[in-house]
C-alpha cells in the first residue's frame, strides 16, 4: 500500500511538531507525561535563578523550576516550580532559596513542615525565604571587622600625628642616642652570654663531677635521715624535752632558794664566807708553796725555824693597813 506524498507530509509534520514539543519539554526540564503539582513562592531578589534549575527536598530531587517573572510593579518576583507527587507535605512548608555552590548558582529546597495543617496542593503559594550564602555571611562577618580596621587605622594615623609633634629635634636626636646605647647593651649581653658559654663548655666536666657530688650529698643527707627516722628520733627528742622540763624545774627551785644550790644562789652571808675561805685557801697554798719548811721542818741539829712572815696580798694584813 502506498501512501500518498500529502499523508507523508503530514507524518513528516506531526513528528516534527512532537520533536518540538518534546525538545522544549527537555529545555525546560519538565516532563509532559510525570503528574507534577505546581507551587509558586514569591521573593524580592531570585539571586540569579534560572528555569530549569532543579528543585530539592532533604537534598533529593523532586522536581524542577518552569517559569520566573515579575509580580507586580513592586519589583517582586514569582517563581512557579512543580514537585513530584510522591511527595506529600504541609502547606506551611517554605521554599528556601540558597546557593548550591561557593562561586554561585541558586536553587530551591523545600523544607517541609508535618503537622496539623491541610497538605500543600498544586497552585498553593509556599512561604518564601532566602538562606544568606557563604559571600554573603562573610560580608556580614568582615564588614564590622573592616570598620574597626578602619577606626584602629584612623587611630593609628592620629596617634602617629601626635607623636610626631611631640618628638622634636631634640627628643628625635635623644631617642637615637637611647636605641644606640640600647643596641650596645644588647651587644655587650651578648658577649657575656657568649663568655658564660664558653667558661660553662671550658668547665663541663668539673660543673658535671659538681652536680654528681651534689647528687650524692642528697642521696646521703636522705639516707641519714631515713637512719634518724629508724633509730628512733621521736623518741630520742622526746626524751630531751623531758629532760629539758626537768632542767626547767630544778633551775626554778634553784631560784626560789630552795636546796643547796638555791640557798648558795640567795644566801649572800654564805657566798662571802664560801669567798673568803677560798682566798684564804688560796694565800695558804701560796705560803705553803713559796715556805714549804715552815710547814715541813725537820732540823736534826736543832736549828732555829725561822719566824712567820705575812704573804704578799694576804687578806688580815690589808684589813690592819
Amino acid at each position: 500500500m502506498k501512501l500518498s506524498r500529502e499523508i507523508k507530509t503530514g507524518i513528516i509534520v506531526l513528528v516534527g511538531i512532537l520533536a518540538f514539543i518534546f525538545g522544549l519539554s527537555y529545555l525546560k526540564s519538565a516532563s509532559l507525561f510525570e503528574n507534577n503539582k505546581t507551587f509558586y513562592a514569591v521573593y524580592d531578589n531570585v539571586g540569579g535563578l534560572q528555569p530549569g534549575t532543579q528543585v530539592s527536598i532533604n537534598g533529593f530531587t523532586v522536581g524542577n523550576v518552569n517559569n520566573i517573572k515579575f509580580k507586580d510593579s513592586s519589583g517582586k518576583l514569582v517563581v512557579t516550580f512543580t514537585v513530584s507527587n510522591e511527595f506529600d507535605f504541609s502547606g506551611n512548608s517554605v521554599a528556601e532559596l540558597y546557593d548550591t555552590g561557593i562561586i554561585g548558582g541558586k536553587g530551591i529546597q523545600i523544607n517541609p513542615v508535618f503537622d496539623n495543617a491541610p497538605l500543600a496542593k498544586s497552585g498553593d503559594t509556599l512561604t518564601s525565604n532566602i538562606k544568606p550564602g557563604i559571600t554573603e555571611l562573610v560580608q556580614q562577618k568582615l564588614t564590622p571587622l573592616q570598620m574597626k580596621v578602619e577606626g584602629a587605622v584612623s587611630n593609628a594615623d592620629s596617634l602617629l600625628m601626635n607623636v610626631n609633634q611631640i618628638l622634636d629635634d631634640p627628643t628625635k636626636k635623644e631617642l637615637k642616642q637611647t636605641i644606640v646605647a640600647l643596641h650596645e647593651m644588647v651587644n655587650a649581653f651578648k658577649g657575656s652570654a657568649d663568655k658564660l658559654n664558653g667558661l660553662l663548655a671550658n668547665n663541663k666536666e668539673e660543673l658535671d663531677n659538681s652536680l654528681k657530688n651534689v647528687n650524692k650529698i642528697t642521696t646521703n643527707f636522705s639516707k641519714l635521715s631515713d637512719s634518724l627516722a629508724n633509730a628512733g628520733l621521736a623518741q630520742t627528742v622526746s626524751n630531751f624535752q623531758v629532760t629539758v622540763n626537768r632542767l626547767n624545774s630544778v633551775l626554778e627551785k634553784i631560784e626560789k632558794g630552795e636546796g643547796s644550790l638555791g640557798k648558795l644562789t640567795q644566801d649572800e652571808e654564805l657566798y662571802r664566807n664560801l669567798t673568803d675561805a677560798s682566798k684564804e685557801l688560796d694565800l695558804l697554798l701560796q705560803d705553803f708553796r713559796l715556805n714549804p719548811k715552815r710547814y715541813v721542818n725537820v732540823s736534826v741539829f736543832g736549828k732555829k725555824q725561822k719566824e712567820y712572815a705575812l704573804p704578799e696580798n694576804d687578806p688580815a694584813q690589808q684589813q690592819e693597813n
